[in-house]
């Protein structure tokens, strides 16, 4: 199983990273748009649709709206109405962190199909459109990168300070092992290495940095236990089979997609640019 997991880790890593840094935006638009269409058909699964006709039904509406969307956008002549949208992503992260601490009770409001639908709308598409974002910037490949490393840099630290000192339970009901105290821990991680790869790899504001790896780190955390809640409500235990020992594309980027819209607000918000170094 651990030599499955690996062979399959490995080869996401290296062609996303390779396309990431070697291939062009529209290259990588390409690729995180495959992600968003398999994760579209695992959220519908996870939304209770049996049907295949359905499920990609859902997944060609997801598809269709991120492309109309990022037309509409164009990314920098619709800068302040981008803006707008990862607000709003930002609002509802804010109402799904009361949902998962409310569950199971809070299944009344979102348990019915066309409901977790529309989540999956709010979850998949901004973070989509805030990859592009990022990627469009300016030394956009290591802003991904950065929003990635955030991710399972707090994903890690939030297992291991968990494990030391969690005591008090984040959310008991969906995933049992995660603590506020881990959370902590992994956003402090997480802004050590922001803080390394700020040193060796690129150059940015000290405190620009501070403000975008902390709130990312800990909505990252969020994503991860929304998908644990939908999960937990459908009854099964990975979001899908496509990636052999690892379950499916949800279940990897629970925690990107949650974080990539609060990264690009927060870069947007405090203009944080940065240069690769030398």
């Amino acid at each position: 199983m651990l030599k499955q997991r690996i062979y399959t880790a490995l080869a996401l890593v290296v062609p996303f990273v390779g396309i990431l840094f070697l291939g062009s935006w529209q290259h990588f638009a390409w690729l995180a748009g495959l992600v968003l269409i398999l994760s579209a058909w695992e959220w519908a699964g996870l939304s209770g649709l049996k049907g295949n006709i359905s499920r990609a039904l859902f997944t060609l509406f997801i598809a269709a709206t991120g492309l109309l969307l990022a037309w509409f956008f164009q990314w920098a002549e619709q800068y302040q109405d981008l803006r707008t949208l990862f607000i709003a992503a930002t609002i509802w992260w804010a109402i799904a962190l009361l949902w998962v601490q409310g569950y199971p009770s809070s299944a009344i409001i979102w348990g019915s199909t066309p409901v977790r639908l529309l989540m999956g709308c709010f979850v998949l598409v901004p973070a989509w459109l805030a990859l592009m974002f990022l990627r469009a910037e300016p030394a956009g490949a290591w802003l991904v990168l950065m929003v990635v490393f955030t991710v399972a840099a707090a994903d890690i630290g939030a297992y291991f300070t968990g494990r030391a000192f969690g005591s008090r339970k984040l959310a008991k009901e969906v995933s049992p092992g995660k603590t506020w105290e881990g959370v902590v821990g992994g956003m402090l991680f997480a802004l050590a290495i922001g803080a390394l790869v700020n040193v060796f790899f690129i150059h940015g504001s000290w405190l620009s940095l501070v403000v975008v790896i902390l709130p990312t780190a800990f909505v990252s955390v969020l994503g991860d236990l929304v998908e644990s809640m939908v999960k937990r409500h459908q009854g099964v235990k990975d979001s899908g089979k496509l990636l052999p020992g690892h379950g499916g594309f949800m279940d990897r980027v629970d925690g990107l997609v949650a974080a990539a819209p609060i990264f690009a607000l927060a870069v947007m918000s405090t203009q944080w640019s940065v240069r690769v170094v030398g």
